[in-house]
């Protein structure tokens, strides 16, 4: 049986801020950043304009360089040109910024398809500097009811053959924890630069 609880004025007031819709700061409604590998490259495009928290944590992480040398280290599988890539900076220390407010698909209106790009969390809220991309549809990621899912940002426009190649780059049997397991590449793919482009 679940209890109900009392929220307290202050805790309320956080919650209503975190649900309501943020406004995109100034600037263009989508962002351009180009992601460079070890085995190739790829441009995604940022929606500020549904998604302007997550994009916003994203860009600080680009202009400020804390993905360089980081890498894609998970290619999970699931059938046929079907999954995800996920990268990023795996909470080490000197590279994480602070947590950010959850925005779902169900507020911003993007959804889990090809090419997307989604932040990976824990908890709805607790997403710092790791994201992942998608290969096919996806809909289980996508907010429904209870389910918050992930914080869908933007969309890959150009690199979806990178984003394959990493896909299907060799992973090791019995590594990972939990849904992660038999997912970790072997040899994982670094990140040798994130630059915005027109």
């Amino acid at each position: 049986m679940i209890r109900r609880t009392l929220l307290t004025g202050a805790v309320a007031a956080l919650l209503t801020a975190t649900l309501a819709p943020a406004k995109a700061p100034p600037g263009p409604a989508k962002v351009r950043v180009r992601i460079d590998t070890t085995v190739g490259s790829m441009i995604v495009a940022l929606d500020r304009a549904h998604a302007p928290i997550t994009t916003e944590n994203f860009l600080k992480y680009v202009d400020e360089k804390r993905f360089i040398g980081t890498a894609f280290y998970r290619a999970s599988r699931a059938g046929k040109d079907r999954g995800l890539i996920q990268g990023g900076t795996r909470n080490a220390a000197n590279r994480t910024l602070p947590p950010i407010a959850h925005e779902p698909t169900s507020r911003t209106g993007l959804r889990h398809v090809t090419g997307t790009i989604s932040m990976s969390r824990e908890k709805p809220g607790s997403a710092t500097g790791d994201f992942f991309i998608t290969v096919g549809t996806m809909p289980g990621y996508d907010a429904k009811g209870k389910n918050l899912g992930f914080a869908a940002f933007g969309q890959v426009v150009a690199g979806m053959t990178t984003v394959r190649r990493i896909l299907n780059a060799p992973t090791t049997k019995f590594s990972g924890y939990e849904g992660m397991r038999n997912q970790m590449i072997t040899a994982p793919i670094i990140i040798t630069g994130t630059t915005r482009v027109k």
